[in-house]
């Protein structure tokens, strides 16, 4: 696997987010995560990232039991400051408090099984509380050796400034992918690479749908799937949605890839500090996922992917 960079640590170029195994898109196999996550390991893909809110609690769970005897292998990043506050329905909270970040980073290392992680983000801003507070809280537990860095997640650049005064970053989190294009448009991405931090794009492949393999809402998980309470993944947005995905896939034809490979390769020549993080259940899917660092994408590419089908519906439910 070639390498990229994070706070000075070679990491596999392309990571695996964790969160589906336990939360979000229908029931798992716990057997089958591990064993996905074992096969990434012995690809190179080194980068695990989890919360504790997925679960909520669970998929730390799981992680720690996939790293146990081998967490000297993995780059560990955890987060917290969501509070799951309706399971069902997905309604969530945010304690961005000290009092909570504290106890949060000792229930993540206990789940874990580990005396510290490498990366911990504030998974979002709380309102409530400003951000200088909750990075001030964080940078105690840098102090204390429970984290190896900090992070934040879905924030603009001015909170990244004031965030970085508090304490240096080592990552930002936020989505990032040929339908979700904000990082690009906003200076986040500009702001991560003049700053030495790592940009770290969530759903890269567009929640599944730049795959290809999602053409309709019955391809959705019947149980428990947070896409469909999304505006892109309504009936009629997602039809529309499909000239993007046709268009995407006409393009991996061409290269003799698969069409979540070239929207993985598009994520990664963004910027060599930009680390993408798809999540995946299946061992089948994790390989095509770490074989889309070799794909290299000419200037012709990149500007058929940039002037793709512009994306109708939100990310979120408002």
């Amino acid at each position: 696997m070639k390498q990229r960079q994070i706070a000075g640590r070679d990491v596999g170029a392309i990571g695996l987010g964790c969160m589906g195994m336990s939360w979000a898109y229908g029931k798992g196999d716990d057997q089958e995560s591990v064993r996905v996550i074992h096969r990434a390991l012995e690809l190179g893909v080194t980068f695990l990232d989890t919360a504790d809110m997925y679960g909520p609690h669970e998929n730390e769970k799981l992680v720690g039991r996939a790293l146990a005897g081998r967490r000297g292998e993995a780059f560990l990043a955890t987060k917290a400051g969501i509070t799951v506050e309706d399971k069902a329905t997905f309604r969530m909270g945010r304690d961005g408090s000290p009092e909570h970040l504290r106890a949060a980073i000792d229930g993540s290392l206990e789940r874990l099984g580990t005396d510290h992680v490498d990366l911990w983000y504030l998974h979002r801003v709380d309102p409530e509380v400003p951000v200088e507070e909750s990075v001030g809280a964080m940078a105690e537990a840098v102090a204390a050796g429970k984290a190896r860095g900090i992070g934040l997640s879905e924030v603009d650049v001015d909170t990244l400034e004031r965030a970085h005064a508090v304490h240096p970053l080592t990552a930002v989190q936020s989505e990032l992918s040929l339908w979700t294009r904000d990082p690009l448009e906003n200076g986040v991405l500009a702001w991560c690479r003049d700053h030495g931090v790592a940009f770290v794009p969530y759903s890269p492949l567009g929640r599944g749908f730049l795959t290809g393999r999602i053409t309709s809402v019955e391809d959705l998980n019947a149980d428990g799937d947070f896409r469909s309470t999304t505006p892109r993944f309504k009936e009629e947005a997602l039809k529309a949605n499909l000239a993007l995905a046709d268009r995407v896939r006409e393009i991996a034809e061409r290269k003799g890839a698969q069409a979540g490979q070239v929207a993985l390769a598009w994520t990664l020549a963004q910027g060599d500090h930009v680390i993408p993080i798809p999540g995946t259940k299946r061992r089948q899917y994790l390989e095509e996922n770490a074989a889309a660092a070799d794909v290299v994408l000419d200037a012709q590419d990149l500007a058929d992917l940039d002037a793709l089908p512009p994306v109708v519906g939100g990310r979120y439910a408002s």
